[in-house]
């Protein structure tokens, strides 16, 4: 099975029209059928869980890489940065939406796939600024479903034959799912946030585009995902760094909303599996199947904290702060992963409990990284007010 190294960081940064494209000599990936040179663009490579995807896939041989990331406020270059003299991968600092850069970086690859990762993912912001999510999300995917349909239709057979286009999306799309009851594939769209009502369209777009045009699509639906290098604004990242700096811990509402946790590195694992063994057409569920409630995950969270760098006296848990609901919260997530297992034999390596005393563990020692963070492009500060002052 796949292994991977957790270590990373910084990247060659580079504009469209700056990059040079080298490429190594052709491998077999650890799996079970052989890759010839496979060579893939990986948008959104430098984010969170795509550059977990781009390490596995470098790392391991499977593939050689060109990221095409337009460097927001929320991207982690620096987990690639022990890439950047790999003569496999390349980083092309762009915007999906910019149709003439991402088809020169395609032009230039010519690719076996496109694994599209890009996208504005956090729901409070897009409650504040709901804009930046379509223009990425929705008219970022259309202009690369086209560029990746052009490219595809001038390609000999035998190289048609063989490309695909791997989007990757969330379980929000779905709505919050009933006490009891999991998402099936094709179950019906609900989505409540202008987060996943974009992921959602950007979804539709890929699989019409696949349905009409025939370009060979897959899609990919994940559960919340943790580990190192996560920006944070999100729920993991942002308990540990504020309860180091000795802040409030916001929980929403009454902290019952129930989420599943899936270790990043399973999902790049799980990626692959689809990429390489998915049915052209159809979607895929990757998650866990470990749920938990928020106030339980930071109530763990805390103790794992307290148990790596007690703070005398004090508990990390008299930082907890009941705040205002979020708009629109989903109270619970579920998706059904049985097709995963049975049709690509993925399933979680990570236990939820390594997973998270290594997260932590991780955090801890690399405040270097997230301090600058806060200093810099988010304090911390609570996100997603605007529709709450808005009423």
């Amino acid at each position: 099975m796949f292994a991977w190294g957790a270590e990373g960081i910084a990247g060659d940064y580079r504009h469209a029209g700056e990059a040079v494209i080298s490429w190594g000599a052709p491998w077999m990936a650890p799996c079970s059928r052989k890759v010839d040179g496979l060579r893939l663009i990986v948008t959104g490579g430098a984010g969170f869980i795509g550059s977990a995807l781009v390490r596995l896939l470098v790392e391991q041989r499977i593939a050689e890489v060109v990221v095409i990331d337009k460097l927001t406020y929320a991207a982690c270059p620096e987990a690639l940065d022990h890439l950047r003299d790999n003569p496999r991968f390349r980083l092309v600092r762009a915007d999906i939406a910019d149709a003439a850069a991402v088809r020169q970086a395609i032009d230039e690859m010519r690719p076996d796939g496109i694994v599209h990762l890009a996208a504005e993912t956090h729901v409070d912001r897009s409650i504040d600024g709901p804009g930046a999510f379509i223009q990425t999300n929705v008219v970022g995917t259309s202009a690369l479903l086209d560029a990746a349909l052009d490219y595809w239709r001038g390609l000999e057979p035998e190289a048609r034959q063989r490309f695909r286009f791997l989007h990757v999306s969330t379980d929000e799309v779905y709505g919050p799912a009933e006490a009891g009851t999991a998402f099936r594939e094709g179950d019906r769209y609900r989505p409540s946030s202008p987060y996943a009502a974009s992921k959602a369209a950007s979804d539709h777009l890929a699989l019409a585009w696949h349905r009409t045009y025939g370009l060979p699509v897959l899609v990919s639906l994940c559960t919340n995902n943790f580990g190192p290098w996560q920006f944070p604004e999100k729920l993991i990242p942002l308990t540990l760094v504020r309860a180091m700096e000795g802040q409030p811990i916001r929980i929403y509402g009454d902290g019952r909303q129930i989420r599943d946790w899936l270790y990043v590195d399973d999902h790049a694992r799980g990626i692959v599996a689809v990429l390489q063994g998915g049915r052209v057409g159809e979607s895929y569920h990757l998650g866990s199947a470990l749920e938990m409630t928020n106030l339980e995950l930071v109530g763990e969270i805390l103790r794992l904290l307290e148990r790596a760098r007690p703070i005398g006296a004090g508990d990390y848990r008299e930082l907890i702060t009941h705040v205002a609901d979020r708009p629109g919260h989903d109270r619970r997530y579920a998706l059904d992963c049985r097709k995963s297992r049975e049709e690509l034999g993925w399933s979680p390596h990570m236990q939820f409990s390594d997973g998270l005393e290594h997260t932590v563990r991780w955090y801890l020692d690399h405040a270097d990284w997230w301090r600058p963070i806060l200093d810099g492009r988010y304090a911390g500060e609570r996100l997603g007010l605007t529709a709450a002052s808005a009423g």
